[in-house]
């Protein structure tokens, strides 16, 4: 059920006023320019969510990538987060997890022949990336979870929301758990409902709809998450599991912001589940390490461990796991699948870069100059049921009526906010400077 994942702390609700008073503030200044915001003539997708973390930033930002790897250079700027670096760092081969973050690290290993790069300056790290020896053949940016770096407007801002956590339901920090008002959603061209069940009915649409209560330029999609089977961390190590209908005990070591999706998965497909939880991004100290060897010496076997990717990432460089522990632990990979209207979203995408300047010079390109080829994800099999509802295809961008031209609603997330109407998509081709 939506909003099922959220506790809001009423006795934190005065900071939460305090904090909201900030919040405000600088969104007055970006969006009178007092600060001023850049834009770029050339394709920038921005993919961020509205609360703190748990929100499926990387699988979606990842999907982007199948979708328009084979004719596009891309290229994948991050913030970083707890990275040991600082300033702009361009993966490359030798590149450690350290220097980059695990999540940006993840990304390029799983796509070596884009360009992932980090910089909590976003500006500096576009144009960095742009003109820079070994990335200026980027042909479109995507922006790592930078809904709030407002230093930088995307041509196209997607907003992902929970479906177990709606922003209309939540609360600011610290009480709840949003960055900012739930009606920053504004600022979104598109919002993906994600980790939906996969046996939504129309009623729940029509109630999404209503509680999201979008404007009419926005549109809105629906996603889930579907496991992949099951991988060994250590593949010399670990056999692979054939069969994973029904799996024997197992020690689910996560370190995400919102792990209750995930176990409720595994709570339905094996004998008994022992969580292990730790904080989002958490580096496993030998500590950890020791409480990870002495959970699974004590669990009654046949016992399997399984943690997520970016968690495996970061525990395959940990030091100290025991044999036992190598030879039982497998990563769970997972992909963002579409419950409905794929091709509609597949096709904004394309027609937004189509209409970019920069890329209408590339549009003849078929396939990639080198490097390897990604399949598009599956889309999950169709069944009938109603739309949820009905939307306008992507304008013409040399119709002066439409939406990819209107003017912004202004305001970070302040009903009836004050503050001078934001330019966001300049008419195609070409951007004002």
């Amino acid at each position: 059920m939506e909003g099922d994942y959220i506790k809001i702390n009423p006795w934190l609700k005065p900071l939460s006023w305090l904090y909201g008073i900030g919040v405000w503030v600088r969104g007055f200044l970006f969006d009178n320019r007092i600060i001023k915001s850049k834009e770029y003539p050339f394709p920038v997708i921005g993919v961020g969510n509205i609360t703190v973390g748990g929100s499926g930033k990387t699988p979606h930002v990842e999907y982007l990538v199948k979708i328009l790897h084979e004719t596009l250079q891309i290229a994948v700027l991050s913030r970083g987060y707890k990275r040991k670096s600082k300033g702009f760092v361009l993966a490359k081969e030798n590149t450690k997890m350290t220097e980059i973050g695990d999540e940006p690290f993840q990304m390029h290993r799983k796509f070596p022949d884009i360009h992932v790069a980090v910089d909590a300056n976003r500006c500096r790290g576009i144009e960095t990336i742009m003109s820079g020896e070994e990335t200026h053949d980027t042909d479109i940016i995507i922006l790592d979870d930078a809904y709030q770096h407002r230093y930088v407007t995307p041509g196209l801002n997607i907003l992902l929301v929970d479906y177990h956590r709606l922003i209309s339901n939540d609360a600011l920090l610290p009480a709840g758990r949003l960055r900012e008002p739930a009606s920053a959603k504004c600022r979104a061209d598109i919002v993906i409902m994600t980790k939906c069940p996969t046996d939504m009915k129309p009623m729940d649409y029509r109630i999404l709809q209503r509680a999201m209560s979008l404007m009419p330029f926005q549109k809105m999609f629906y996603t889930t998450m579907v496991q992949k089977p099951l991988i060994p961390l250590f593949p010399q190590e670990v056999p692979e599991i054939r069969d994973e209908s029904h799996l024997p005990t197992v020690l689910l070591i996560t370190g995400i912001a919102s792990p209750e999706h995930m176990i409720a998965d595994f709570e339905g497909k094996c004998e008994k589940l022992i969580p292990m939880r730790f904080p989002d991004h958490h580096p496993f100290s030998a500590s950890d390490v020791e409480a990870i060897n002495l959970q699974y010496r004590m669990i009654k076997k046949p016992a399997i461990i399984v943690t997520t990717e970016k968690d495996g990432i970061r525990l395959s460089e940990a030091q100290g796991l025991t044999k036992a522990v190598r030879q039982a632990i497998y990563v769970q990979p997972i992909e963002v699948r579409f419950i409905q209207d794929e091709e509609i979203f597949i096709d904004t995408i394309e027609k937004y870069v189509h209409k970019s300047n920069r890329y209408s010079s590339m549009a003849t390109r078929t396939t990639r100059p080198s490097g390897i080829a990604v399949p598009r994800p599956t889309p999950l099999p169709r069944r009938e049921q109603p739309q949820p509802a009905e939307r306008d295809s992507v304008p013409n961008a040399e119709d002066s009526n439409n939406t990819w031209n209107r003017p912004r609603p202004t305001g970070t997330g302040n009903q009836g906010g004050t503050g001078i109407p934001i330019q966001r998509h300049p008419t195609f081709p070409g951007f004002d400077s």
